[in-house]
């Protein structure tokens, strides 16, 4: 497996921990629908949040976060769309983005609830 295809693995491990640690339950990972890819689907309360998890070995270029763009989220609302309608459900959806880079030899995490909006 290439580099960065296992830094992005581990940063969805660590995303998937941290977002469980804070009392959410993961539904899915990796979800797909056609073209798209939903890194988390996990679930608080009545909230569905849609987590995009982007890792950077280091911010030289930029915050991770800076990474998704606007047919990325074009992309997520289709499948968030067509996943919310295939399993019947009423709930909030949310936007999440989880940003990791390297500081050192750990990672820096930062949770961004609302990172966009879909309209």
């Amino acid at each position: 497996m290439a580099e960065h295809n296992e830094l992005g693995k581990l940063g969805e491990e660590l995303a998937v921990e941290f977002l469980q640690k804070n009392g959410y339950a993961i539904l899915e990972t990796n979800w797909t629908f056609q073209k798209a890819e939903i890194d988390i689907i996990a679930q608080k309360e009545n909230i569905l949040a849609i987590v995009e998890v982007k890792t950077r070995s280091s911010i030289d270029f930029g915050l991770p976060q800076d990474f998704v763009k606007p047919k990325k989220i074009q992309l997520l609302v289709k499948a968030v769309n067509e996943y919310v309608i295939s399993n019947d459900l009423e709930l909030e959806v949310r936007f999440d983005i989880i940003a990791l880079h390297k500081e050192g030899k750990k990672f820096k995490l930062e949770h961004l609830e609302d990172a966009f909006y879909y309209f």
